[in-house]
Order: structure tokens, then C-alpha cells, then sequence
């Protein structure tokens, strides 16, 4: 409910913003479409598995919500590590530079995202490693489990960790680490002066907000990472069902974090939310709906 109302709150004031929205903020949109295209796609039916106490539909049904588990999974790290360099190329670029990054390039970049995901997510239907049951048996995944006596499953267990997991990871936490350091020498240059500019603030306001999105995709998926790669090199019944189970709802709960973000972070989108609570029929008092008041540069990032 949640991930679903919140996502669809980002989307709707993306749609009633579509003229003003930067070409950055269109990954942000994408990341609300693979969030909400999970819980709408996989939730509902993993709801009714667990309420039987048993997985309902058979294979073919197990199969698809593994595919899309994965597909919408894939398309957020990539659409996280996408947001990471794109917001490194501005923060270390001039302002001429930065505005070379446009909407028709991220509508480029967004499309191989999609296709990429695509790609690794029917590779285990094209034989080249398996999706099967979790080992508590109301939801379904990558078989993790036959990858510890399969070559073929760990060849695609380890090339799938390394390009969609670990090298998005690490271009995220050093595209971050790379903006702290560009932001830590703009606050030496200015730490003689009594008035922080505003410009720097709202780059570090910025940079806070993207780091806590990833943040929490990355620390939801890692116990499920961990638990799945335990499940590699040791059999599913060395772990108890509990084990394997917490982390893979703390995994789907990712999908939920990022609304409540953008709306810590960011002006526009909390204006915007009261803005839709009162065409609801809400009473909800706000001062003002004038987007031409905010800064420009703030709308980027702003979802």
C-alpha cells in the first residue's frame, strides 16, 4: 500500500510537472515505475501465497514472479547507478557542461537501462542459470540453491553479482564519494565567510537526498545478497526459514522508502502532495503553489 500510494504520488506529480521537470528527474520517475511495477506485478500474489501457507499457481506462475523480480530489480540499480554518475557529471561539471545532459539522453540511457534488464531477466529462460521457490516456499526467485553443483548456474550467479551488483555498487559509492570531496573543498574555499551561499546548501541538501536513496536500496537488498550467496556454497536447509524470509521482505520493502525522501528533501514535491490531498477533498492548508518562486537549480532531483 505504501510503495503503491507513494510512487503513485511521485508519478502523478511528474505528469502535472512534465514541463518543468529536468532531464535528470526523468531517472526518478523511472525509479518510481520500477518500484511500483514490482509491488503491483509480484506483492499481490506473494500476499495470497502466504495466506495459503503454500506458493499458488504452479510453476508457470513461479516463474513470472521471479522474472519480474528480477527485471525490476536489475532496472533499479541501474537506474541508481545512472543517478549517481549523471549527478557527479554536474556537480564536477560548469554549469554550460552540465546542460549538455538532455532530456533525449536520458530518455536514451533510461531505454538501455530497460533493455539491459530485460536481457539478464530471461537469460534463465533461455537456459543459462534457473529460477525456482525460496526456500520458505511462498515466493520464487533465482534458484539460488542449484548454482553450488551447477557450472552453469554459478557462471550466471557470478557474472550476474558482478554486473548488475557489484560494479553498479561500486560506481555508486565512488560517484558519492567523489561529490563529498567536490563538495568538503567548496565549504574550505567559503569557511572565511560568515553566509554559506545558498547555491552550496541546496548542492548539499542535494547530494544528501541521493545518497539516502541509494542508501536504502542498498542496505535492503544486502542481508538478501548475503543470504542468497550463503545459499551458493551451502545447501537452503542449513538456513532456517525464518533466515531466508526476513530479509527477503526487507528486500521488497525497498520499494517504499523513496516517496518518503522526496518528500523530507524536497519543496516542490511536498507542495505538490498537498496540492493533490485537496483535489482529493482533503483539507490541508499550504502558503503557496507558485513553482517560478523555488530556485531552478532545487527542482533538479526533486522527483
Amino acid at each position: 500500500i505504501l510503495t503503491i500510494l507513494g510512487n503513485s504520488a511521485v508519478l502523478a506529480t511528474a505528469v502535472k510537472r512534465s514541463s518543468l521537470l529536468k532531464s535528470p528527474e526523468l531517472l526518478t520517475v523511472n525509479l518510481a515505475v520500477a518500484d511500483i511495477g514490482m509491488a503491483i506485478s509480484m506483492y499481490p500474489l506473494a500476499i495470497a501465497s502466504a495466506w495459503n501457507h503454500a506458493w499458488l499457481g504452479g510453476d508457470a506462475s513461479c516463474v513470472y514472479y521471479a522474472l519480474m523480480g528480477f527485471l525490476f530489480g536489475v532496472c533499479s540499480m541501474m537506474t541508481l547507478c545512472a543517478m549517481a554518475v549523471i549527478r557527479f557529471l554536474v556537480t564536477n561539471s560548469s554549469k554550460s557542461n552540465s546542460n549538455k545532459i538532455t532530456k533525449n539522453t536520458v530518455r536514451v540511457l533510461i531505454t538501455f537501462i530497460w533493455l539491459y534488464s530485460l536481457l539478464w531477466a530471461i537469460l534463465p529462460l533461455v537456459g543459462w542459470g534457473y529460477y525456482g521457490p525460496e526456500p520458505f516456499g511462498i515466493s520464487c526467485t533465482i534458484a539460488w540453491s542449484k548454482f553450488h553443483n551447477s557450472s552453469n548456474g554459478f557462471s550466471f550467479i557470478l557474472s550476474m553479482f558482478l554486473l548488475c551488483t557489484v560494479l553498479p555498487a561500486l560506481t555508486i559509492v565512488a560517484c558519492y564519494l567523489g561529490i563529498a570531496w567536490k563538495v568538503h573543498k567548496a565549504y574550505q574555499e567559503i569557511q572565511n565567510i560568515d553566509r554559506i551561499p545558498n547555491a552550496a546548501k541546496l548542492e548539499k541538501k542535494l547530494t544528501l537526498m541521493a545518497v539516502l536513496i541509494s542508501v536504502g536500496f542498498l542496505s535492503s537488498w544486502t542481508p538478501y545478497a548475503a543470504a542468497s550467496f550463503w545459499s551458493i556454497f551451502n545447501s537452503s536447509d542449513s538456513l532456517q526459514p525464518i533466515v531466508t524470509l526476513l530479509p527477503c521482505l526487507f528486500a521488497k520493502s525497498s520499494t517504499a522508502y523513496n516517496p518518503f525522501i522526496y518528500y523530507i528533501f524536497s519543496k516542490t514535491f511536498r507542495r505538490e502532495i498537498k496540492q493533490l490531498q485537496c483535489c482529493c477533498g482533503w483539507q490541508v492548508h499550504f502558503f503557496s503553489t507558485n513553482n517560478s518562486a523555488e530556485n531552478p537549480v532545487s527542482m533538479m532531483w526533486s522527483g
